[in-house]
């Protein structure tokens, strides 16, 4: 969330930084709600101070042994100014509500650094990695070879649950299970990250936190009857670790690792990539978390992108990085670096990653502060995350690159001793 004081303050600016991410929105309503509240304050303060005076005439007309007449005129006086007061109070609660539902739905100002442009065709690619396979023979996409290979059955997921849903069967599951523990081991033993096991359900006020609620709701699964949601993404539980928390500056960064399923309706999304594992209902991915100080987390995002890029690199998999546009920029996100993996069966690059510095937009909504050392000073902290990776998409990458003329797929050596030394599917 944006702060309230900077929005007020720089409304020119803020107005400019959105229309760079496409958004056509005037902030007069806002100001005028704005300037609403604060009247109303202001008129509530002297109302209170107004109480306060006459509580105390009170209190010394008693001492005193006034008339009764006239204490009771003064008191009857106090009961109506608080009945004022109460009125006011309920005006103030709900335009405080207006404000902070439109500051809410407000998305993060793209840092300085981002490229300008209007969709994702204006994303700037900033390097690639490895040599894309060159096949003597036509490469055939992941669906085909997994369907081929008996692990993976999207006809049995359909009759279980219903469309965008994956069975893995033998050494598919035994693949996936693998991917996740060789990330994991990779995050925690060489980049430093402590890895941790979140509910794989939130609140209400968890999914605010990070931001998907109120913006996002309609991609969100609910359950019926409770105020918990399936995780979308573990960003969602692992930031919300240290909401209303005030951290000590000498713990951070703190960094952290987790796999989670994922569940999303991919509202809007159908008709696109209705074919494999791309966009599925539900998903395993491994992310990554860092809460960091304002000043070091530009320098933690590169380090985010590089520990992300590190699995793609263990594993061979040719791909490029991309510094996402104002336009494409997510909702939460101040800049963005995608990492797409070249997929040789659809002859493109795909996202297997996204890596974002929320800055402190994630921290304000979930009130995660620090303490600077040898200060009285408390600041909100700036908190990055990224996918290091998504596990199906990973799976679809080796399918496609290491795939052989014979229909086979070997196994990348730094997987094998994850998959009992096993060195081909065939």
């Amino acid at each position: 969330m944006l702060d309230l004081r900077f929005v007020r303050d720089n409304l020119a600016k803020v107005e400019e930084a959105l229309n760079h991410r496409g958004l056509e929105l005037a902030l007069e309503e806002f100001k005028e709600q704005e300037a609403e509240r604060r009247r109303l304050l202001s008129e509530l303060e002297k109302r209170r101070h107004e109480r306060n005076r006459l509580s105390a005439e009170v209190g010394r007309m008693k001492k005193a042994k006034a008339p009764a007449a006239d204490l009771e005129l003064l008191m009857a006086r106090v009961r109506e100014i608080n009945q004022e007061i109460k009125g006011q109070e309920d005006q103030v609660r709900e335009t405080d509500f207006r404000v902070r539902e439109f500051l809410l739905n407000l998305p993060n100002l793209p840092h300085e650094s981002v490229p300008l442009g209007a969709s994702s065709d204006d994303n700037v690619v900033v390097r690639r990695w490895g040599e894309p396979p060159r096949f003597g023979f036509e490469p055939r996409p992941h669906w085909e070879i997994g369907e081929d290979l008996g692990i993976l059955d999207f006809e049995r997921a359909a009759k279980i649950t219903g469309a965008r849903f994956a069975l893995l069967r033998g050494a598919g599951a035994l693949m996936e299970r693998a991917l996740i523990n060789f990330m994991l081991d990779l995050h925690t033993r060489q980049h430093g990250y402590t890895e941790v096991l979140p509910p794989f359900m939130t609140n209400a006020a968890a999914m605010t936190g990070t931001g998907q609620l109120p913006k996002f709701r309609e991609d969100l699964f609910k359950l019926e009857n409770w105020d918990y949601y399936l995780v979308p993404t573990a960003e969602v539980p692992v930031t919300n670790i240290h909401r209303e928390e005030i951290l000590a500056e000498k713990d951070l960064p703190l960094y952290y690792t987790a796999y989670t399923p994922c569940f999303r309706s991919e509202a809007g999304s159908y008709g696109k990539d209705v074919r494999g594992l791309i966009r599925q209902h539900q998903f395993d991915k491994v992310e990554l978390v860092k809460f960091t100080t304002p000043e070091t987390s530009w320098k933690e995002l590169e380090k985010l992108v590089a520990d992300a890029e590190a699995v793609l690199q263990e594993l061979g998999l040719p791909y490029q990085v991309v510094v996402l546009c104002t336009g494409d920029l997510g909702f939460a996100a101040a800049k963005t670096y995608d990492l797409e993996v070249w997929l040789p069966g659809q002859n493109l690059y795909r996202e297997i990653s996204s890596c974002s510095n929320f800055t402190d937009y994630q921290a304000r909504r979930a009130n995660i502060r620090f303490k600077r050392a040898g200060t009285s000073g408390i600041e909100l902290v700036h908190t990055l995350n990224g996918s290091g990776l998504a596990v199906g998409r990973t799976m679809v990458a080796i399918l496609e690159n290491y795939q052989q003329a014979d229909g086979s797929v070997i196994i990348p050596e730094k997987l094998r001793s994850y998959m009992g030394g096993l060195k081909r599917l065939k």
